[in-house]
């Protein structure tokens, strides 16, 4: 047994790659090379096929945001990259729309929706294990961030620079770019994104799994770049993610990516909401985005720290800053504090201030703040700041938390650290675009009552257009502002009622890039099987 199928059957339940046996000809033809060396000695999953009326059709089409439903004639889960390949086919043999799903968490109906007749379940194909022959770990796009987190750190003593969430699945995270509390130290998900197997469907209706790396040599290449940053559901189903660090001359899995923290500095700091004057907030918020200005330099001691803002309705009591910082980094404490100073000065306001020293993947399974709107009604917007927002613009985000005209304490405004080594790669390296940025804006509201979703979705795109007031209601690139972040997708970007701007929403994503993405489309989407709301369009 290789090394990859013994840690592939640890690490996962369906094993590394859960290929089952008895394949046709033409799934074998589909399938890649490492499916076979597999093939022998992984557990046999799927395929499943779930229609309306079995008893599990219900799960199986639940969505992570309430608002949305799918009632697809077929649910399909699958076990392997073969299956997959099966489940496309037939689809599109049929005319059926086919989507994919891993984790869930998708803010709009890119799944969930009603023209989703068939729906490919990925959330069977968990396994993470190190592929010694590509000398990269392979990770399957049903693993959920907690697990590949644990796998990789109990294995190998490394990990991904990814998200706090541990609940979401991997397999939509990278596709967007993914960041993460270790993103301002060792840069964005798929910068260490070495290659893709994605189920792709050519020009005659022929689905297949093509295999796509970053070697400058490989003819597939402008798939793995495509993949960088640009969102799920464009150009066919990733089966497969590969992740090394570039640059790393090793062939040990040790050393192939970052190792985390050994422990790491959580704090949690607390302002008093209601002694807040419109005069403070605007100072707190004002050196918060002063400080990460000042502090973006790739390799300097304060690209380790890493926070999360988080200012909801003035009704909640919550406005709090969630803070981590390796412990072992010399001065760590200090820079908490100076961080800590920076911010308050001249705020004015009592604040709470709670420090523990937690071994770092607990940090990651149990994180303090942050906000997670899964299973619950939601609209979502986004934001990259290139530097503080406007005072203008703060003035706005302070109306809108204390307007006593909306009574939903579920509501507001997070700012994620940004920057660091994120801008040592250039805007076209990746699909990932907005390598400038210091920060991430991420605008939430989460209700419950399908009865109130006029009143709550008004509330939300009255905000974010009073912030981005200047720019047509959206947050136009320029000297402040940056675009948005296709992973908080947002359709009302590409309706003219809310972005009056005259910049369409692909440059809002994507900037400069959109073009080649086009072209992208164009080779291995030709038949645009793989849409949704906000994808990539065909060249004209």
């Amino acid at each position: 047994m290789t090394d990859v199928s013994r840690r592939g059957l640890l690490a996962g339940g369906a094993g590394l790659y859960g290929l089952a046996t008895g394949l046709s000809p033409a799934e074998a033809a589909a399938a890649s090379p490492a499916d076979f060396s597999t093939r022998a000695c992984a557990p046999v999953f799927g395929p499943v096929a779930v229609a309306p009326g079995d008893p599990r059709y219900a799960e199986l089409t639940t969505a992570g945001n309430a608002r949305f439903h799918c009632r697809p004639r077929e649910v399909r889960v699958v076990g392997s990259t073969a299956q997959v390949v099966r489940a496309v086919q037939d689809a599109v043999r049929t005319g059926a729309r086919v989507v994919a799903r891993s984790g869930g968490h998708c803010l709009e109906d890119f799944v969930d929706s009603p023209a989703t007749q068939v729906l490919v379940d990925l959330s069977e194909m968990t396994a993470v294990g190190y592929d010694e022959q590509r000398a990269a770990f392979a990770i399957e796009p049903g693993a959920l961030l907690g697990n590949v987190y644990r796998t990789l750190l109990k294995g190998w003593g490394v990990t991904i620079p990814a998200g706090q969430t541990s609940t979401v699945g991997i397999g939509g995270h990278v596709l967007g770019g993914g960041y993460g509390p270790l993103t301002r130290l060792h840069g964005c998900v798929v910068d260490h994104l070495y290659g893709v197997e994605v189920v792709v469907v050519d020009r005659s209706g022929t689905a297949k799994s093509v295999v796509a790396t970053r070697e400058p040599t490989d003819p597939n290449r402008e798939l793995w770049w495509a993949h960088t940053g640009c969102g799920g559901g464009n150009f066919g189903i990733v089966t497969r993610y590969w992740f090394r660090t570039p640059g790393i001359d090793s062939r040990d899995p040790a050393r192939l990516l970052p190792a985390p923290p050994a422990e790491v500095l959580d704090s949690y700091v607390q302002w008093s909401w209601p002694q807040m004057t419109p005069q403070s907030f605007r100072r707190l918020l004002r050196n918060h985005g002063r400080w990460h200005e000042r502090h973006n330099e790739p390799d300097a001691p304060h690209a380790a720290l890493f926070s999360i803002m988080t200012a909801l309705r003035k009704q909640s009591g919550v406005f709090t800053l969630s803070t981590q910082i390796d412990a072992g980094l010399p001065g760590a404490e200090g820079l908490l504090r100076d961080y800590l100073a920076a911010l308050d000065d001249g705020v004015g306001v009592p604040y709470t201030h709670d420090v523990r020293t937690t071994p770092w993947l607990r940090s990651m399974l149990y994180p303090r703040g942050g906000g997670n709107v899964f299973g619950l009604r939601a609209k979502c917007k986004a934001a990259y700041l290139r530097k503080a927002l406007a005072d203008s613009q703060i003035d706005a985000v302070h109306r809108r938390l204390v307007d006593e005209s909306y009574d939903n304490p579920a509501a507001g405004v997070l700012f994620a650290a940004y920057g660091g080594k994120v801008s040592a790669v250039p805007p076209d390296a990746t699909a990932t675009a907005q390598r400038s940025a210091v920060l991430k804006a991420f605008y939430l509201d989460t209700w419950t009552d399908a009865a109130a979703d006029d009143r709550h979705i008004a509330w939300i795109r009255g905000f974010y257009r009073d912030v981005y007031a200047d720019t047509g209601g959206v947050p136009v690139p320029g000297e402040i502002n940056d675009g948005s972040y296709i992973n908080y997708p947002d359709t009302d970007l590409a309706d003219p009622r809310w972005n009056t701007s005259g910049t369409p929403w692909h440059t809002l994503y994507y900037k400069d890039n959109y073009p080649r993405l086009q072209r992208a489309k164009a080779r291995w989407d030709p038949r645009n099987v793989f849409r949704h709301g906000l994808s990539i369009r065909p060249p004209d």
